[in-house]
C-alpha cells in the first residue's frame, strides 16, 4: 500500500510541471475540477437534448413518487424522492447553469467568478449526495433483507429522513473547499469574470490531501460499497430461498406460491436494478480512475483522436446518464408507477385532446 500512494502522489505532483509549460492560451484542466476546452457542436447538442429529457424525467418521478401510491414503503420512498431531487440539481447545475450558460451566454452575472465558483460548489454536492444517497439506499435494503433484528429500529421514514440529512450536510462540508478553488481567469472594469483552477491547488500539501480525499469518496468507495452490498444481499436471499423451499417441501417445484419468496424477489429486483445501474454507468470511469493512477495518462486530455481521452468522455457522458436512468427503472419494474405514470399522462394530454376535437 505505500507503494501505491507514494505512486499516487508523485503522479499527482508531476501534473503542475506539464501545466506551466504550455501556453497561457492553451486551457488544460485537471481532475473534476476544471472542464475541457475542447467541445465539438455534436457532443453539446445530444448532451444538451439528453438532459432536457433528463430534466423532465426526474420532475415527473419527484411527483409520482411524493404521493406516496406507488406502494413502496415510506422508507424506501424518502431514498427515491432524495435521489431525484439530487440528480435534478446535478442536470440543472450542470447543464442549464454551465453548458447553456457557457455556449449561448457568456458574458452574464452567473459568469462572476464567486458566483462560478459557487456553482461548480453545489455541482459537487449535488453529485456527492446522489451517490451517497444511493449507498445509503443499498445499505438500508441490505439491513432490511438481511438484519431481520435491525429492520425494525433502522429502516423506517425517521431514519431514512435522518440519513439523508447527514448526507447533505457532510458533502456541504466535504465540499466547501471547492469555492476557494477557483481564482479569476480575467478581469474586464474590475470585475472578476469566470473560473480558473489557482496554481496553488497542484502544489500544496492541503490541497493534494483534499484531492485524494475526493478521489476516494467519489467514485472509489461507493463503488466498492455497492457492489459489496449488493454481493452480500443477493447471496443472503439466494440461501435463504434455498432453506425455505427445503422446509416447505418443495425444492424441486416453483416457488410462485409463496408470498414471502415474491416479496424478497420484487425486493432485489428494484434494489438490483438501482444499484447494478448505477456500477454499470459509473464502471468506465471507475476503470479509467484507476489506469490514471499507473499510466502516464492525465484527466481532460485535449485531444479527441486519444483512445484514453474517448474513454474519459464516455465515462463523463455515462456518469451524467445515470442522473436520468432511475425513472426508467421505476417505469420497468414497478407495476404501480406505471400506472400511476400512465395516469398522470392521461390527465395531462385530456385539455390537448379536446383543444384538438
Amino acid at each position: 500500500m505505500a507503494l501505491k500512494e507514494s505512486h499516487l502522489f508523485q503522479s499527482h505532483l508531476q501534473v503542475p510541471n506539464k501545466l506551466l509549460t504550455v501556453s497561457t492560451q492553451t486551457q488544460y484542466n485537471f481532475g473534476r475540477f476544471q472542464k475541457s476546452a475542447a467541445k465539438t457542436r455534436a457532443a453539446f447538442c445530444c448532451k444538451i437534448q439528453a438532459s432536457t429529457l433528463s430534466v423532465t424525467a426526474n420532475i415527473v418521478t419527484i411527483f409520482i413518487l411524493s404521493r406516496g401510491k406507488c406502494g413502496l414503503s415510506k422508507c424506501i420512498t424518502r431514498y427515491l424522492v432524495a435521489m431525484a431531487v439530487a440528480d435534478l440539481m446535478i442536470l440543472i447545475l450542470e447543464v442549464i447553469l454551465y453548458e447553456i450558460k457557457d455556449a449561448y451566454f457568456p458574458y452574464t452575472f452567473l459568469n462572476y467568478t464567486p458566483i462560478c465558483s459557487l456553482n461548480m460548489a453545489l455541482l459537487f454536492i449535488s453529485i456527492d449526495c446522489s451517490v451517497w444517497i444511493t449507498v445509503a439506499f443499498t445499505f438500508d435494503r441490505f439491513i432490511a433483507i438481511c438484519c431481520q433484528r435491525l429492520r425494525a429500529k433502522y429502516c423506517t421514514e425517521k431514519t431514512a429522513a435522518v440519513v439523508i440529512i447527514v448526507v447533505f450536510s457532510l458533502s456541504c462540508l466535504q465540499n466547501v473547499p471547492i469555492y476557494f478553488i477557483y481564482e479569476p481567469r480575467e478581469l474586464i472594469d474590475n470585475v472578476p469574470w469566470s473560473c480558473y483552477v489557482k496554481s496553488s491547488f497542484y502544489t500544496s500539501p492541503l490541497w493534494i490531501a483534499f484531492l485524494w480525499l475526493e478521489s476516494l469518496l467519489i467514485p472509489f468507495l461507493p463503488f466498492i460499497f455497492i457492489l459489496m452490498l449488493n454481493c452480500l444481499t443477493t447471496r443472503y436471499i439466494l440461501m435463504a430461498n434455498r432453506v425455505r423451499s427445503v422446509l416447505r417441501g418443495n425444492h424441486s417445484a416453483g416457488s410462485n406460491n409463496d408470498p414471502e419468496m415474491n416479496n424478497r424477489r420484487k425486493s432485489i429486483i428494484l434494489l438490483l436494478a438501482i444499484s447494478g445501474n448505477f456500477i454499470m454507468l459509473w464502471m468506465v470511469i471507475f476503470i479509467y480512475f484507476l489506469i490514471v493512477q499507473f499510466a502516464d495518462v492525465q484527466f481532460f486530455e485535449t485531444s479527441y483522436n486519444d483512445s484514453f481521452t474517448i474513454m474519459e468522455q464516455t465515462g463523463y457522458m455515462l456518469s451524467c446518464l445515470s442522473s436520468c436512468t432511475n425513472t426508467f427503472i421505476y417505469a420497468v419494474s414497478q407495476r404501480k408507477f406505471r400506472e400511476e405514470l400512465k395516469n398522470m399522462t392521461k390527465h395531462c394530454l385530456t385539455p390537448i385532446t379536446r383543444v384538438i376535437k
